[in-house]
């Protein structure tokens, strides 16, 4: 029996983007975001995914940051629970958010 290999998209460096988790979720597609670079920002859903994308407080996401206000980003994917571990499995996580467990 063979394990199928799973490929998720990971944050493109080049545009910004990085790993985060969702602290608290504040509505109307905003929330409180923990960073790979350890700031803590307020992220939104952009319309052409909101209603494509249920997030929950705890979730593994990718963002990116504003280019003209650091302290908000944009919300690009969400990771689902298996995706995630299997990230932490293999090492792609920042120590700062690895806490899917090995």
């Amino acid at each position: 029996m063979t394990e199928e290999v799973t490929r998720v998209p990971l944050p493109d460096r080049n545009k910004g983007e990085m790993f985060a988790i969702v602290d608290k979720i504040l509505g109307g597609s905003r929330m409180i975001v923990m960073c790979a670079d350890g700031k803590s920002r307020m992220a939104r859903i952009p319309g052409k995914i909101k209603r494509r994308m249920w997030i929950k407080e705890g979730d593994l996401v990718i963002i990116r940051p504003w280019e003209f206000q650091d302290e908000k980003a944009d919300v690009i994917y969400r990771y689902t629970r298996t995706q995630a571990s299997h990230l932490s499995k293999s090492n792609k996580l920042p120590e700062l958010l690895d806490v899917f467990g090995k």
